[in-house]
């Protein structure tokens, strides 16, 4: 089944006090040279059927309607296949 994905981020001009605190860990852990940190939200919907330009306009409306606040987010629509999806997993 297709995957569209949702990621929502503050706009930039929006305090992110997450993103801080874990600016904060990092260097406290031994990780060092991260000069910023945002966090957001992922969404994952798997769908039925093809991915269509009509389908990508209604996540679009998800988004802007239930998924993020648009006053103080951005979100981006993208399309992830298995063969991508498998690619980027880390394993001990």
């Amino acid at each position: 089944m297709p995957k569209v994905v949702v990621d929502v981020m503050p706009k930039p001009e929006i305090l992110d006090p997450q993103g801080k605190a874990v600016l904060g860990a990092l260097p406290r852990l031994g990780f060092k040279g991260v000069t910023d940190v945002r966090q957001g939200k992922r969404f994952e919907l798997e769908v039925e059927g093809d991915v269509t330009d009509e389908l990508l306009e209604q996540v679009r409306q998800m988004a802007e309607t239930l998924l993020s606040n648009p006053v103080i987010e951005n979100f981006a629509v993208s399309v992830e296949d298995a063969i991508a999806e498998h690619a980027g997993e880390v394993t001990a």
